[in-house]
């Protein structure tokens, strides 16, 4: 039994950090339902609880990288020529 609270309070340590750390460095403008400060200091006072929450509902939504497509489409290759960066550099 005391393995398994150690292991609790492990995983909860490690999601406040990994939660504190995420929510400091995503930008204001992409923070969601309550502003940057509040997501901190509720990640601070409620632990692993609070990590989770930002994790779930306070955390920006990917914007899709360069892929776009979502799971399972491969990114589009475009070859040289027909590529208007590339030829804009030649």
């Amino acid at each position: 039994m005391i393995k398994l609270d150690a292991f609790v309070l492990i995983i909860s340590i490690i999601i406040q950090l990994y939660s504190l750390f995420d929510c400091a460095r995503t930008d204001q403008e992409q923070v969601r339902k309550a502003p940057k400060w509040a997501w901190l200091i509720f990640i601070l006072l409620f632990g692993g609880f609070g990590g989770l929450m930002w994790l779930i509902i306070g955390r920006p939504k990917p914007t899709g990288g360069g892929n776009s497509g979502g799971f399972g489409k491969k990114p589009r290759i475009i070859p040289p020529d027909d590529d208007p960066d590339f030829l804009r550099k030649l």
